[in-house]
């Protein structure tokens, strides 16, 4: 295996999982990498004294290749998990609501705490309960499932409007980064199921401790090197050609040679980087993007007692304290994440100060009184694809028809939505296959020879 080539294209956290797998086995592994850093889309950014990340990654238990990942990193201890999962939820002038698990079995956990659930009456509930037991009894392997619209198999079974916004939505959107009339029933009931239908713990909520560059990206230097990965930073591939001996990378300055191709860029650019056919160019069109912008407030003084909250009847979605996260060494960092901000993406910083910085002081009476100190906006514009209906079809398998030439990124089949558990498993995936067809090439003498892949072989 040590005389293998293997390149890795993009160095998020697909490629870095795909490189360390590779390289943990023997392998010769290049990393290339466009941009400077590490970390692909999850970054972080100098903002006067402290650090802002790009956006506000959490995972839950239940990413367990996350978590795993993180291990190999050496970071593990760098994150913080909920002991029990609660969700306060805040709502302008109103009371507070909590959503929050016991230590029953799966699905009892939360069925204490959806009875008293004050944003719904007492029939909206019991539906509630109703429809959670009924996704239970879904087959997670249905093709039906990618057809319909989360909302729409909601509502089907008795969820009104105020239980899908007021409920549902509040983990869905965060997760699927799209509203459920417009996702998929699959990637939804992926969700559901895996953090909170399966297992008591599985939906426990944790964040970085320390900003996303030093958990992933710094880190990630430090064990490749460790690893004997050959880390090319700055160093776009312009294009990848397959040829009889291996593939052909084109750089900014000259060429490069590889035994094996991982190709772990987004999927926007994958069709322009790989030879013709390698990937339904269409398909991946049609994925499109789903944007995410968040708001990052210094306040000068604590004005959120919670380590996180949600937000109803608000143009506020979810808000997370980052002070200690970001080194900030006064006052308090607030950082407001709204997904599926297609409205928001557009808006300049003016128009956002205007419409979300009265809407916090309506939600936490600290934050009238006190005095903002910066404000900040980063936007993801193609943060996610979009898990909407039928997308499953569009998303592809690891393995292509072009031997050698593997794919990773949390938009290929990984079963998830567009999530660092996602990533990683793609990056796990990819390296799993290549591994096991270079060991088979080698066995055989030669370059390995694959059939063409069908539907679900990754």
């Amino acid at each position: 295996m040590s005389g293998d080539r293997i390149a890795v294209v993009g160095g998020g956290l697909a490629g870095l999982a795909a490189a360390l797998e590779c390289a943990d086995a023997g392998a010769d592994v290049t990393l290339y990498e466009a941009r400077t850093r590490l970390g692909g889309a999850t970054f972080s950014v100098r903002r006067r004294d402290h650090w802002i990340d790009n956006g506000q990654h959490v995972f839950v238990r239940a990413c367990s290749a996350y978590l795993g990942f993180l291990e190999r990193l050496g970071v593990g201890e760098l994150v913080s998990l909920q002991p029990r999962l609660r969700v306060p939820v805040l709502r302008e002038e109103g009371r507070l609501a909590l959503l929050r698990r016991s230590g029953l079995p799966a699905p009892l956990q939360l069925v204490s705490s959806l009875l008293r659930y004050r944003p719904l009456t007492l029939g909206e509930r019991l539906a509630a309960l109703r429809a959670a037991a009924a996704m239970r009894r879904l087959d997670p392997d249905s093709p039906a499932l990618d057809e319909q619209s989360f909302a729409e198999w909601l509502h089907g079974h008795g969820q009104s409007d105020r239980s899908v916004t007021a409920l549902w939505e509040l983990i869905a959107l965060a997760t699927l980064n799209l509203r459920a009339a417009e996702a998929s029933l699959a990637s939804a009931l992926k969700v559901f199921r895996t953090a909170l239908l399966e297992t008591t713990d599985g939906g426990d909520i944790g964040a970085a401790t320390v900003p996303l560059q030093e958990l992933h990206g710094e880190a990630a230097a430090v064990a490749l090197a460790d690893a004997g990965v050959r880390l090319e930073l700055g160093a776009p591939v312009r294009a990848v050609g397959s040829e009889r001996s291996g593939f052909r990378l084109e750089l900014e300055q000259g060429a490069e040679q590889a035994d094996v191709v991982i190709c772990a860029v987004p999927h926007q650019v994958a069709p322009g980087l790989l030879p013709a056919g390698a990937v339904d160019a269409d398909a991946l069109e049609r994925l499109g993007a789903s944007p995410i912008v968040n708001l990052h407030l210094h306040y000068d003084r604590t004005v959120l007692a919670e380590p996180m909250v949600a937000a109803l009847d608000s143009p506020v979605q979810w808000m997370f304290d980052r002070t200690s996260a970001s080194r900030v060494s006064h006052g308090q960092l607030v950082t407001i994440s709204l997904s599926a901000a297609r409205d928001e993406i557009r808006l300049p910083l003016r128009a956002l100060r205007e419409r979300f910085v009265p809407a916090i002081a309506r939600l936490l009476p600290a934050a009238a009184s006190a005095e903002l100190l910066d404000l900040a906006v980063t936007r993801e514009p193609r943060a996610t694809f979009r898990a909407t209906p039928g997308s499953r079809r569009l998303r592809p398998v690891t393995g292509t028809d072009l031997p050698g030439l593997y794919l990773a990124g949390a938009w290929t089949d990984t079963g998830w939505p567009a999530t660092m558990e996602g990533a990683v498993r793609s990056g796990l995936a990819a390296a799993k296959l290549a591994l096991a067809d270079l060991s088979a090439a080698s066995s055989a003498g030669g370059r390995p020879e694959l059939a063409p892949l069908s539907k679900g072989s990754s």
